[in-house]
């Protein structure tokens, strides 16, 4: 059955929406709004999900509440979804919302370019909930007034108000001049689509694709979007570990480590990823899609022995993620094949399990050296040691010279020291704007150091 071509459909504020014929798919949904939508509201500050003055609200059907960059996201992504933005917060009568008198009588907005941007995130926080500066960590405030705004955020209340209906999306294929968005429904549908058009664009999340719009004015001929195909949107907790699909978002992981002690240091690395607007796009499979040596996902994913299943035409095939990342953005996805999903093997009981990152900033930043381990433990000594790093090489990959000082050995700080000096010497990063190649050099046997001396404060 072919595809049922359409126009663009979603719920703007409230009200449905469908724009006209051969209206680009890969427009950003800020320049809609911005343009087309006369809603002015949201600004561009970065283009590139960074500042988070351009920060609207996706309204789910279940009630939550998930902010993100209108700059990343794209027209097709939010087909057959509700999307609220700062003019939608206002009585019928244009009376503004709590949020923003809260804001107002706080003193929390200066120039006021972010406080739209900052409105939104607030209205999404009311509902979420969680940590203040968790929920604020995606909006940057040039006039540095952040004060206020954090004192108005510990009064919000959840309005309480229901999502709206969102409209029905029959269509898969969405159409423009030199350009056809796919939104296959299942995954026979997706490796269909995949051989036809093997130079297209898989869209997960977006928030590495998307600065390719955002930032470099491209227009992609064909894209596949991968957000409606149900065996890549799963995500389930089992009595191994976690399988999560591809398309799953960072925010749908996040919830799911958090819920499980044994994932708690992933939960905190997680947390660092991005803000509350990138984890609400980005996914697992756009990490490993890309295959950055600095993707944040891959060294804990490493140290944790995770799988990957691969779907093709000839059926699926596992394969490691440590052997999935083949070398400097590339992997061993075939042309015809997509990503799954990920199983992620629960900790040992006893073990010792570390996810870290160091940035030049603890939020919104990308890794300078990032540093994983999985220690498993039997009577004070290592059985076995996974030891994974990013940002030091052309790949997220273990360094075994590490592992190899730590196994069979009582876990001392002797031990540690000599498992950080192999580190040191088996490494050879590059030096570039975040960190030098001696900092990162010593940086990565410190983080290794740091794991011995936090658990011997924690004892």
């Amino acid at each position: 059955m072919m595809p049922s071509a359409g126009p663009i459909a979603f719920t703007l504020n409230g009200t449905p929406r469908t724009l006209p014929a051969g209206t680009s798919p890969t427009t950003t949904l800020l320049d809609w709004l911005r343009g087309p939508a006369a809603l002015t509201g949201t600004k561009e500050g970065c283009a590139e999900g960074d500042c988070g003055a351009c920060t609207v609200v996706i309204e789910e059907t279940d009630g939550a509440r998930v902010p993100l960059n209108a700059c990343l996201a794209l027209l097709g992504q939010v087909h057959g979804r509700s999307i609220r933005t700062v003019e939608g917060l206002r009585g019928p009568d244009g009376t503004p919302h709590p949020v923003q008198h809260l804001l107002a009588e706080a003193d929390a907005t200066q120039c006021g370019f972010c406080t739209p941007g900052i409105v939104m995130a607030a209205w999404a926080h009311a509902r979420e909930g969680g940590d203040v500066h968790d929920a604020l960590a995606g909006n940057l405030c040039r006039c540095t007034g952040y004060r206020p705004i954090v004192e108005a955020f510990a009064g919000l209340r959840d309005d309480g108000a229901p999502p709206p209906a969102a409209p029905p999306s029959p269509a898969t294929r969405l159409e423009a001049p030199g350009q056809v968005f796919h939104r296959p429904a299942s995954l026979a549908g997706l490796l269909a689509l995949r051989a036809a058009h093997p130079d297209a664009w898989l869209l997960a999340g977006g928030t590495d694709l998307g600065l390719r719009v955002s930032e470099r004015r491209e227009a992609p001929a064909q894209v596949i979007c991968l957000s409606d195909v149900p065996e890549l949107n799963g995500l389930e907790a089992t009595a191994t570990g976690l399988r999560v699909g591809a398309a799953a978002s960072y925010r749908r992981l996040l919830a799911a480590c958090a819920a499980d002690p044994a994932f708690a240091p992933l939960a905190k690395l997680l947390r660092s990823l991005g803000s509350r607007q990138i984890r609400g796009m980005g996914t697992l499979g756009g990490n490993l899609g890309t295959a950055s040596p600095i993707g944040d996902a891959l060294p804990p994913l490493i140290a944790l022995r995770a799988s990957l299943r691969l779907a093709g035409p000839g059926g699926m095939r596992e394969m490691a993620v440590e052997d999935f990342l083949t070398g400097y953005r590339q992997n061993a996805l075939r042309a015809e094949e997509v990503i799954q999903d990920v199983h992620i093997p629960r900790p040992p009981a006893g073990s010792l399990f570390a996810a870290e990152k160091l940035s030049k900033r603890p939020d919104q930043d990308i890794t300078t050296v990032g540093l994983s381990a999985l220690l498993v433990m039997e009577e004070g000594r290592v059985a076995w040691a996974r030891v994974a790093l990013g940002g030091t090489g052309p790949r997220a990959e273990r360094c075994r010279p590490a592992e190899a000082a730590l196994t069979g050995r009582m876990w001392n700080r002797e031990t540690a020291e000599a498992a950080a000096a192999a580190l040191e010497a088996a490494i050879a990063p590059l030096s570039d704007l975040r960190g030098s190649a001696s900092y990162r050099r010593r940086a990565a046997g410190n983080l290794l150091r740091r794991l011995w001396h936090r658990q011997a404060e924690a004892a």
